[in-house]
């Protein structure tokens, strides 16, 4: 009896490990994805004066979240290349 005591403790640590593991793992890449929200939102040629988030584009046009008309973006380096 005490043997199956210490086989399902096991068990259950193990358990208990991999659900936390996994946790952690999706919490780093949600953060990932809103990094890529705000490159876009601030890096693009064009962005939304209220920088309503995802907007952002290479061309001019208007903000598919408000709906404002893009403005040229003063920080944007047409130069910069990234590897």
């Amino acid at each position: 009896m005490k043997t199956v005591k210490t086989i399902f403790g096991i068990v259950v640590l193990g358990l208990m490990l991999t659900v936390v593991s996994c946790k952690d793992a999706k919490k780093d890449d949600a953060t990932t994805k809103t990094e890529q929200v705000e490159k876009k939102e601030y890096d693009s040629a064009y962005i939304c004066p209220m920088h309503c988030e995802g907007s952002g584009s290479d061309a001019e046009g208007e903000c598919p979240t408000c709906g404002m008309a893009y403005v040229k973006n003063a920080d944007f380096d047409a130069n910069k290349h990234e590897h």
